[in-house]
């Protein structure tokens, strides 16, 4: 990817260039490792990065270790590297320049090894007196409250580096709270938790730091983000985007439409909008901007394609295994409940793409300029057997996700070692170097996978804080505090719930809202619905918090996604934000649907005719949201056509609810369907002249 873009910078203006490379610093930040890779400390890193892939790859397939040393061990080689990458300040100080030599900018100094060493340490203590620390739990001794202390804090300031404040100061106000609660007034009251009692939760348990998003981190998080990495690495990044190009390109606003397939593609496997934007966007974008697309919106397209890459099965970012946990169900489950509404999502996403292009009179890309469909797919062909070979293991087989993804990684680990003497033999060159390259390509995917892994786990640890804090007690005052928040009224609870998500998730990673959100909202989400009289799955309340965390990664004036897309289209990024979050507004609407509609996550459906028809209808209903709120069905909607658009999506996303209304039987619900459709028929039929007229015109004008 790097020489690709050497070869594109030549022929972009200095101002695109410092787009990309600011898009790129904003990629590295959001995984926060930027250490020099030719110095002591980078070499360093690199062997540590390395040793903890072939830890994570050994673990998973033939090493059998006690899961509370896999979770220490993995924490200890996260917390590390952060340490020995990351500087303890992001600015050069002028102040005391004697201390310059401790703490400095864009290197790490010696605060920072020493720092990292007690870090791991602390990290790897309950692995070091495990059999200790079972003998006496509950009771602490002195040593182990400092080491304790020094995890807490080592790790709240390695989290602080790596992904900002945000998470650190949410995490210090729950410690506090936990402390002084007994001294809050009665409302917000809490009985307290002494120190010892707290230590003992946090770092000598599996139900703080060291619990269930740390251990999903351990066990399947990593695995799933090393195949990303080296999927990436291989190649597969620039294939998806070729060949959605291909398949797309020719269409009007075609450039648009491959970007949103691209990007879905290479979020699937990244869970990283930012980074997806960064590796797709920089060929998207300008393609967009050259068929005729304004900078803000060809960014905003790209952002909210990027961003929703992380909904759509069958990897979902690193939350959707931690979903499979809180919910105690198979990880294929929660691929089954998200299906329907992520690819609806992306569905509407290319209508509203093909709604801009018919607003601006744009057309695709000429044949001739695309590159040919079959020599592309055949070049890239290989990339598809490790995704073949993850999707039979996960659906097929049933396998867990870390043996599937195992295996997946071992299959692309042989296409990376074969694919250059492969090129090398046919172009008639010398296989060794090839093969030397293959090599090199697998162990500098091996590090990167890591150190793209070592913000996930201080996230996911930090979060486990919070979520022992909660467990101490305090989730059952959260809840009753959120219940007279809404006044007992379950869409003023989904209101606030989906706010709170937006506005935690702008200083969040999607992983760490999903923990914080889902642990303080999801079993109240369920028990106020309980108390009116109907049934929220679990499922569907830990996805309606998955789901505004991840809206988050566009959601102005903060959202890191659409600043990215920004810096590469030269567009205004708060404008950018706010086209990309009115994009995203047909997303925002699905989890407030599948609340009170289960069938479209699919729960208790289990007939693929049934499955299919949920998903149209969905479709329809989308598109049909999208068009009220895009101002543009075939043609530019009138003031009373908005109303008929949106009773579309009501008739096909909530059938139940019009049924009720009419005196269906619920079970009789999807007769409701046809109505829907015909209105949107209708509507067609009522726009059609006006498309017709605006065709000519613009033929005219051509």
């Amino acid at each position: 990817m790097a020489a690709h873009h050497s070869d594109r910078r030549t022929q972009r203006e200095p101002d695109t260039i410092r787009g990309v490379e600011y898009a790129q610093r904003l990629a590295e930040a959001e995984h926060g490792l930027q250490s020099d890779a030719y110095g002591v400390t980078g070499k360093l890193t690199l062997g540590i990065a390395i040793l903890w892939s072939l830890f994570q790859l050994s673990i998973a397939s033939w090493l059998i270790v006690d899961t509370i040393y896999i979770r220490a061990i993995h924490l200890a080689f996260a917390i590390i590297l952060v340490y020995l990458n990351i500087p303890t300040f992001k600015f050069e100080p002028n102040w005391r320049p004697d201390l310059r030599f401790f703490l400095a900018m864009h290197r790490v100094t010696i605060l920072d090894y020493i720092l990292g060493i007690f870090a791991a340490l602390s990290a790897l203590y309950i692995f070091l007196d495990y059999e200790g620390i079972a003998l006496r739990s509950g009771m602490p001794t002195i040593r182990d409250l400092i080491f304790g202390l020094m995890l807490v804090i080592l790790l709240l300031e390695a989290t602080r580096r790596v992904i900002g404040p945000a998470l650190p100061i949410i995490a210090l106000f729950f410690i506090s709270y936990g402390f002084l609660g007994p001294y809050m007034p009665d409302v917000i009251a809490f009985k307290g938790v002494s120190l010892n009692r707290f230590i003992g939760q946090m770092t000598m348990s599996s139900e703080g730091i060291y619990g269930i998003p740390l251990d999903v981190s351990a066990t399947i998080v990593f695995l799933f983000v090393l195949f990303g990495t080296m999927l990436e690495k291989a190649g597969a990044g620039n294939f998806f985007i070729r060949l959605a190009l291909c398949l797309l390109g020719g269409f009007k606003g075609g450039p648009a439409k491959a970007a949103i397939l691209g990007s879905g593609l290479t979020g699937m496997v990244s869970g990283s909008s930012i980074a997806n934007i960064v590796t797709t966007g920089t060929f998207t974008i300008p393609l967009m901007k050259k068929v005729g697309y304004p900078a803000t919106k060809a960014g905003a397209i790209e952002v909210a394609a990027s961003t929703d890459g992380q909904l759509a099965p069958p990897i979902m970012g690193a939350a959707a295994f931690i979903i499979a946990e809180y919910v105690n169900v198979p990880y294929i489950e929660v691929v089954k409940a998200a299906a329907v509404p992520a690819f609806a999502s992306y569905a509407a996403l290319l209508f509203i793409s093909h709604i801009e292009a018919s607003k601006l009179g744009l057309r695709g890309i000429p044949r001739k300029e695309l590159p040919p469909l079959i020599p592309t797919l055949m070049s890239g062909l290989h990339y598809m057997l490790p995704l073949g070979m993850l999707l039979y293991e996960l659906i097929a087989l049933r396998h867990s996700p870390e043996m599937a993804a195992f295996r997946a990684i071992m299959v692309l680990m042989l296409i990376m070692l074969v694919q250059h003497p492969i090129k090398a033999k046919m172009n008639g060159e010398r296989i060794r170097p090839a093969l030397v390259q293959g090599l090199k390509d697998i162990f500098i995917s091996l590090s990167d996978g890591a150190r793209n892994m070592a913000g996930v786990a201080m996230a996911t640890a930090a979060a486990g804080i919070i979520v022992g804090i909660v467990a101490l007690g305090l989730g059952g005052l959260i809840t009753s505090i959120i219940d007279q928040l809404s006044g007992g009224n379950i869409w003023l609870m989904l209101f606030i719930t989906a706010g709170a998500s937006l506005l935690i998730g702008m200083g969040l990673p999607t992983t760490a809202t999903y923990i914080v959100m889902a642990s303080l909202t999801a079993p109240a989400i369920v028990e106020l619905g309980m108390m009116q009289g109907f049934m929220v799955p679990l499922m569907a309340a830990h996805l309606f918090c998955f789901y505004f965390g991840i809206l988050a990664d566009d959601t102005p004036p903060v959202g890191l996604a659409a600043y990215a897309a920004a810096a590469i289209a030269e567009a205004p990024p708060i404008k950018t934000g706010i086209q990309g979050f009115m994009y995203d507004i047909r997303t925002a609407i699905l989890p407030f649907m599948f609340i009170f509609n289960h069938d479209l996550i699919l729960h208790n459906v289990n007939s693929w005719p049934q499955g299919l028809l949920i998903f149209a209808m969905a479709c329809v209903g989308n598109f049909a949201f999208a068009s009220a709120t895009q101002g543009w069905f075939i043609a530019k909607n009138k003031t009373w056509e908005i109303p008929l658009l949106l009773a579309v999506t009501l008739f096909c996303m909530r059938p139940d609810l019009i049924a009720s209304w009419i005196g269906i039987p619920h079970d009789m619900r999807y007769w409701v369907y046809p109505i829907g459709l015909l209105i949107w028929g209708l509507i067609w039929l009522i726009q059609r002249p006006r498309a017709k007229r605006a065709e000519l015109s613009n033929a005219a004008a051509a």
